[in-house]
């Protein structure tokens, strides 16, 4: 096993958990004798920063004085809002050099102001894939994965996603059982993988104000297999059909139909991906009834049945598959 070298750039306005969770896995990782990470912090002018919650971090050098790395991890914050054009020049010349090019959150806004991420399929924190995608055209980005790897270059969604994402490069770099036992450590998990969505989707719905629509909501994720027309879940939450699609969807933000999908979906996904039930059980313990019609909804929402999407996730649980619920 070979050590490799990691510098993480520092600025004002850094997101403190951006730096410090992917530096505590692979800290964790360089436990293990013949494995890890010699790991660096640089700021522009090894001054130290202050980061958005009022943390000061006190880096090892300048980006200028900092030996080129195997990894170039670029952290999120409030700084990415209006970046140091120093930043961008330096991020512009030196990060097509590395091996392996890393943003975590916003990080990938700085990256893309250094016209670093045209033509590469990316991922960032969900508030600011809009922006991103509409400030730079040339960037495929896709706002559901926790993260993404193209290539040499791995981005990921927000904050925790960070964590997930030098877990997955551990795990590349030098294995499952040392990235288990750093995430055993760190007590999260291994293996949610880049393909998992940013938001469950109890998340991409609101929560219900009303207490009957709440525990219809409750009802609906415990139980994907059973009938979840409108009609059985109106009766459940005492109201007439019309009245409770109307008023589900004015407090969720989702229609009924779209939330049970969502619901659904997930499910089979994780069943798929965490045991070895048959596609014909996943699909009736769901409530799509029949592998048909599961095999339509996967291949509607992900573009590949359910077989192949198994199959991917088994054979590479830590690489990029898309994944858009």
């Amino acid at each position: 096993m070979t050590q490799r070298s990691v510098l993480v750039v520092l600025y004002d306005g850094v997101q403190s958990l951006d730096v410090t969770g992917p530096v505590e896995v692979f800290a964790g990782a360089s436990r293990f004798p013949g494995a890890g990470y010699v790991l660096r912090t640089a700021s522009l002018d090894g001054a130290p920063v202050r980061t958005c919650s009022g943390l000061v971090l006190v880096p090892d050098s300048s980006l200028a004085d900092a030996e080129p790395p195997h990894t170039l991890l670029v952290p999120g914050g409030e700084g990415t809002r209006d970046p140091d054009p120093a930043l961008v020049d330096w991020l512009r010349e030196h990060a097509p050099h590395p091996e392996r090019l890393v943003s975590v959150c916003t990080g990938a806004l700085l990256l893309a102001e250094a016209g670093l991420l045209d033509g590469h399929r990316v991922t960032t924190h969900w508030t600011v894939c809009e922006h991103l995608a509409r400030s730079h055209p040339a960037v495929e980005v896709d706002p559901d994965p926790i993260f993404v790897r193209d290539g040499r270059l791995a981005t990921s969604a927000g904050v925790t996603a960070g964590i997930d994402l030098a877990l997955a490069l551990v795990e590349e770099d030098h294995g499952r059982d040392i990235a288990l036992t750093v995430a055993r450590h760190l007590v999260v998990f291994l293996r949610r993988p880049g393909n998992q969505a940013q938001f469950s989707a109890q998340l991409v719905a609101q929560t219900a104000r009303r207490e009957p629509l709440r525990e219809v909501q409750h009802w609906i994720t415990e139980n994907p297999g059973e009938d979840l027309c409108v009609e059985a879940l109106a009766a459940r939450a005492r109201l007439s059909p019309r009245h409770f699609a109307r008023a589900f969807q004015a407090e969720t933000g989702l229609t009924p139909g779209r939330y049970v999908d969502r619901v659904r979906l997930e499910q089979a996904r994780r069943l798929l991906e965490d045991t070895t039930d048959g596609v014909t059980g996943i699909s009736r313990a769901c409530g799509y009834g029949t592998p048909e019609a599961m095999r339509r909804a996967f291949v509607k929402a992900l573009g590949t049945a359910p077989a192949e999407y198994r199959r991917r996730f088994r054979t590479h649980p830590a690489t990029d598959r898309r994944a858009t619920t």
